[in-house]
C-alpha cells in the first residue's frame, strides 16, 4: 500500500513518490515529441497506486511535458492529484511576464489552479531578478485569486545561497532540491534539507537517482549491495535511503516506462521512516565512498578557484568529467557538459593562465586537466583517466 508523509506545516499528506515528468516515454528519441498513449497508462497506473504529487515544468520536454500531462488527467483523473509545475524566471524580463506564462500554463495543464507553483533553479542571481521584479508579490496576487495554492521554489546553488533565500520570504511553503545518497554535501545537501524541514517547509527530493545513475548497474558497488544481507536493487537502495530520513516529504521519479513505474511503487509501498538499519545505512556510505573514490579529479567543489577570469566553471567542468568515470556513464557526461554547461563556462575557454593552480587546496593542475575535460566531452574521444 503507498505510503504517505508529512508535507511540511500543510494539512495534507503526500505520497512518498511523486512522478517527475521531466523523462517522459518519447517516439524516435525526440524530446518534443511525447508518446502520449504510453505516458497515459504510466500515469494512471500510477495514480491507481496512490501517487498524488506529479511534478512537472513550462520547460520540460520542450515545452511539451505540460500539455501531457494535462491530456494524461482528462476524465476525472485531476481530481484525485496535485499539480505541480514552474514558473521559467529566465523568460521573465518584467512583472507582466510572470502573469502571461502562468495564465499558459494552465491552458496547457487544463485546470484553473496549480497546487504547487515554484519558481524553477533559484540561484544567487535568480533570486537578486526576483527581488528586482517583485515577483513574490506578483505570486502573491496568483494565490489570491486561486490561480496558486501553494509557493515554492526549487534550487540549485550553495548552501549558504539556499539558506538565504529560505529566509528571505516568510510565506514559502515547500522547496524542492536536488538529493541522493551521492549529494549529501552538493548545493543544499542534508543541511539544507534538515534546515529547510526545521522552518516547517515541505521538502521535495529531485534527481533521487541522480538522473538514473543510482538505479543502474554500477560495476564498483555491485560487491558491496551483494554483501547485505537484505537483498535490494540499486534503485530501492538509494529510494529507501532518501525515505528513511522524515525530512524528506516526496522523493520525485521521472520515469519513462510502466516497468519503471511498476519498480518504484513496490519501494514506495515499503518505505518507512527509520526503516534502515545502521548497518544499513553503513553501507550506503561506503558505496558512496566507493564511487568516489573513482574520480580522476580529487575536487572538492570548494570553489576556492573561482571566480575564474575567463569564466570557466571550474568545479562544473571537473565534477561533469568526473562522472564519467564515478558511474562509468561516458555519454552521459557528454551530454551533461553539452546541456548544463553554458558555452562561456566550459574548459575550452580556459588559457592556462594559471591563476587558480595557487588557490586549491587539493594542489590540482587545473590548467592542465582543463584541455582534458574539453577534449574527452566536448569531442569523441576515448576517455581519459591521468594525466
Amino acid at each position: 500500500m503507498m505510503q504517505y508523509r508529512n508535507f511540511g506545516k500543510l494539512d495534507w499528506k503526500v505520497s512518498a513518490l511523486g512522478f517527475g515528468c521531466m523523462r517522459l516515454p518519447t517516439i524516435d528519441g525526440k524530446s518534443s515529441n511525447i508518446d502520449q498513449e504510453k505516458v497515459n497508462e504510466m500515469i494512471h497506473r500510477a495514480i491507481e497506486a496512490g501517487v498524488n504529487y506529479f511534478d512537472t515544468a513550462y520547460a520540460y520536454h520542450d515545452q511539451k511535458s505540460e500539455p501531457a500531462l494535462g491530456k494524461a488527467l482528462e476524465g476525472g483523473y485531476r481530481e484525485n492529484i496535485r499539480i505541480a509545475t514552474k514558473s521559467p524566471i529566465w523568460l521573465i524580463n518584467e512583472s507582466a511576464d510572470f502573469d502571461r506564462l502562468l495564465n499558459e500554463q494552465l491552458q496547457r495543464l487544463q485546470t484553473k489552479t496549480v497546487d504547487f507553483y515554484l519558481l524553477h533553479a533559484l540561484n544567487r542571481e535568480s533570486w537578486a531578478k526576483v527581488q528586482r521584479l517583485s515577483l513574490l508579490q506578483s505570486a502573491e496576487a496568483a494565490k489570491a485569486d486561486g490561480r496558486i495554492r501553494y509557493l515554492g521554489f526549487s534550487f540549485h546553488d550553495n548552501l549558504e545561497t539556499f539558506k538565504q533565500i529560505v529566509d528571505g520570504y516568510n510565506a514559502w511553503d515547500f522547496c524542492q532540491i536536488q538529493y541522493n545518497y551521492m549529494d549529501i554535501d552538493f548545493q543544499a545537501g542534508t543541511e539544507g534539507l534538515q534546515y529547510a524541514a526545521s522552518k516547517d517547509l515541505g521538502v521535495v527530493v529531485m534527481e533521487s537517482l541522480r538522473g538514473g545513475k543510482l538505479a543502474a548497474e554500477i560495476p564498483s558497488s555491485r560487491p558491496l549491495w551483494d554483501s547485505a544481507p537484505h537483498k535490494r536493487k540499486p534503485v530501492d537502495w538509494a529510494l529507501q535511503w532518501l525515505w528513511n530520513q522524515p525530512e524528506v516529504s516526496v522523493a520525485l521519479s521521472g520515469m519513462g516506462t510502466l516497468a519503471q513505474v511498476e519498480e518504484n511503487i513496490a519501494s514506495a509501498n515499503a518505505a518507512r521512516i527509520g526503516s534502515l538499519s545502521m548497518d544499513e545505512i553503513a553501507l550506503i556510505d561506503k558505496v558512496r565512498e566507493v564511487i568516489k573514490s573513482l574520480s580522476p579529479i580529487p575536487c572538492t567543489r570548494c570553489e576556492y578557484c573561482m571566480p575564474c577570469p575567463n569564466g570557466v566553471n571550474i568545479p562544473q567542468n571537473f565534477d561533469t568529467y568526473n562522472q564519467a568515470a564515478m558511474y562509468n556513464d561516458l555519454p552521459g557526461s557528454r551530454f551533461a557538459y553539452k546541456t548544463f554547461i553554458a558555452d562561456s563556462a566550459r574548459a575550452a575557454n580556459c588559457i592556462q593562465c594559471e591563476e587558480c593552480l595557487s588557490k586549491c587546496p587539493q594542489q590540482i593542475p587545473i590548467s592542465t586537466w582543463m584541455p582534458v575535460v574539453e577534449e574527452v566531452l566536448g569531442l569523441n574521444h576515448p576517455f581519459v583517466e591521468s594525466v
